[in-house]
């Protein structure tokens, strides 16, 4: 039977600097399943997501035309919304909790390494969403001023098996690579991530995986 290929993944890269949206799009482009479709400032943005209609945005955090949040809450309402993750240094925590709210789907530093960047995008194309490491090392350092402690008491309501799951989703995995590890299926791996979304009071998978950043959750403790 005939191979038939997957489309490339279409990202848009919003920034106000010349030189990050530059570089950003050279190391997705080397990717042969990514394909950066355009890369504005955050004037821009709105219009351009509507003519390229992305999978994938990622959105500089804070700009100085328009700000990311802002940008986000305009993606967010389009028809079709694509899924954005915000790009983002550590002087910016204070807006990840709104842009959470307002649906982001993951964080990216800027400094990130070409590769992590890479399988991020393509994580958030599978609506895996992504929050990487020393994000998610900082939201443990920010945990008292955050609310740590509503968010263990959130989390003692999980399953043994929701917390397998979660702390799978932590790493960045897709329901297929979550239920290989897990022996179950994608299907019942969603099902087990829709319960626990519920369970912690959250909207989607990120929120859910920002609450269990908080409470220093690991794979040491949940899978063996």
């Amino acid at each position: 039977m005939p191979v038939i290929a997957c489309p490339a993944l279409r990202v848009v890269v919003v920034d106000d600097e010349d030189l990050l949206r530059s570089g950003v799009s050279v190391i997705l482009g080397a990717a042969p399943d990514i394909n950066v479709v355009a890369a504005c400032g955050g004037a821009e943005a709105v219009e351009t997501v509507r003519s390229t209609a992305p999978d994938v945005v990622l959105l500089d955090i804070r700009m100085p035309d328009v700000d990311g949040l802002t940008v986000l809450r305009r993606l967010r309402s389009l028809a079709n919304p694509p899924f954005v993750a915000m790009l983002t240094t550590f002087d910016t925590d204070d807006y990840l909790g709104e842009a959470l709210r307002l649906g982001a789907s993951g964080f990216l530093l800027k400094t990130i390494d070409p590769r992590e960047l890479i399988k991020a995008v393509r994580a958030l194309g599978t609506g895996a969403g992504c929050l990487t490491a020393p994000v998610r090392r900082r939201l443990q350092e920010e945990g008292v001023r955050v609310g740590r402690a509503a968010a263990v008491r959130e989390m003692a309501a999980l399953s043994a098996r929701e917390r397998q799951v979660l702390v799978l989703a932590m790493e960045g995995l897709t329901y297929a690579a979550i239920g290989a590890e897990l022996h179950l299926s994608p299907a019942t791996i969603k099902d087990h991530m829709a319960s626990l979304v519920s369970k912690l009071g959250v909207k989607n998978r990120t929120q859910a995986v920002v609450k269990a950043a908080l409470t220093g959750l690991t794979r040491a403790e949940d899978v063996q």
